[in-house]
């Protein structure tokens, strides 16, 4: 299924618990659409939510709300049924706003280009943390909640560690060579994987940021712009090349490619609520519906006949099992693309203004 968004998207997010897909774009709006397992779609929303590119969006209060960020520095929060704003943040950050996450049911966290992560009570309508963590553009987040930990990536090249509890960054990794740009928890909480500019994999350990425990460049050279966690033992990988592609842990081997989106970077991927679709976009300014029930058919019969050809070859953690050399895409680093932002301004102290 294919939906045409008519602009290049930086970011996409589905509803919790609906048929509902949501479309962050270049121009500052923010799309809702529903999708239905016949191959249709339906614009429910148009909304110019931001004067700059909107980045990053999510569903909060149950799916009962969207929430963004921009490169203007402000968060907005939208109705779902009805497209009006319900509060809107300026100045949240001193910097343009790069990615934004759910960290729990009533908060969230933003990371912007100069390195800055925040947390942010939804209710309570306040910023609960705030970190000096990086010294470049924060280019995606996660949480564990089991530890109160909130991981970050950034291009220069590190991992940073924060707790929120004691409100400090409790680590950062060594400088990569690379910058890092997607991170996942797999190994239930045991590796924290991460993917970089030059197609290479990071495994660390975890309560061992410092350094790297091993690195997988199946996918080199093409850059992991972004990582979706399939299981405990998979990971999806969307690269610049286009390819969608799963990716084995421990044992480290390209499982199969899944999908082409186009000869364009994956922006994004996500699940639907009910993991019965993969989304995807790109700078082709589609978004693209794939279904996983056929991915992964194709996926298990690929598997199948590799582990009855390759049932002698060891597993080194650098092999592939597939034979793909893909064409290197014209994408230059993360941090361009024309998402630089202004510094200029000062943070606010409260969540949002009444609208």
């Amino acid at each position: 299924m294919e939906i045409d968004l008519g602009e290049v998207p930086f970011n996409m997010a589905f509803h919790p618990s609906d048929k509902l897909v949501a479309a962050a774009l270049i121009t500052g709006y923010l799309h809702l659409y529903r999708y239905g397992a016949d191959s249709t779609s339906q614009k429910l929303l148009e909304v110019k939510a931001h004067t700059e590119s909107c980045r990053a969006v999510r569903f909060i209060n149950g799916g009962q709300a969207m929430i963004t960020g921009s490169k203007d520095r402000s968060i907005l929060a939208t109705d779902i049924e009805t497209g009006t704003a319900i509060a809107r943040l300026e100045n949240a950050h001193e910097d343009a706003i790069y990615s934004l996450i759910n960290v729990t049911e009533s908060t969230i966290a933003t990371g912007d280009d100069q390195g800055c992560m925040k947390v942010w009570d939804t209710r309570q309508r306040t910023c609960c943390n705030s970190f000096t963590a990086h010294e470049d553009y924060v280019s995606d987040m996660t949480y564990v909640p089991e530890s109160g930990k909130l991981l970050g990536t950034s291009g220069d090249g590190t991992l940073s560690v924060c707790n929120l509890r004691s409100n400090k960054v409790q680590t950062r990794s060594e400088f990569s060579e690379e910058e890092l740009l997607s991170v996942v928890i797999m190994k239930n909480g045991r590796k924290v994987i991460c993917g970089s500019q030059d197609g290479t994999l990071l495994l660390y350990s975890w309560g061992f940021f410092k350094d790297c425990s091993d690195r997988f460049v199946g996918l080199a050279p093409n850059s992991i712009d972004c990582l979706l966690k399939l299981d405990e033992d998979r990971v999806i990988a969307g690269c610049e090349n286009g390819l969608i592609s799963v990716v084995g842990i421990l044992p480290n081997r390209v499982i199969q490619p899944l999908a082409e989106h186009s000869e364009y970077p994956i922006e994004r991927l996500g699940f639907s609520h009910d993991r019965n679709f993969l989304g995807s976009i790109s700078h082709d300014q589609m978004l693209k519906l794939w279904d996983m029930d056929e991915l992964l058919q194709s996926d298990e019969a690929n598997n199948t006949q590799e582990d009855q050809g390759d049932a002698s070859e060891d597993d080194d953690g650098d092999g592939m099992d597939v034979d793909m050399n893909p064409p290197k895409s014209k994408k230059g680093t993360k941090r361009k693309n024309g998402q630089n932002g202004s510094s200029s301004g000062n943070t606010s102290a409260a969540f949002f203004s009444e609208m």
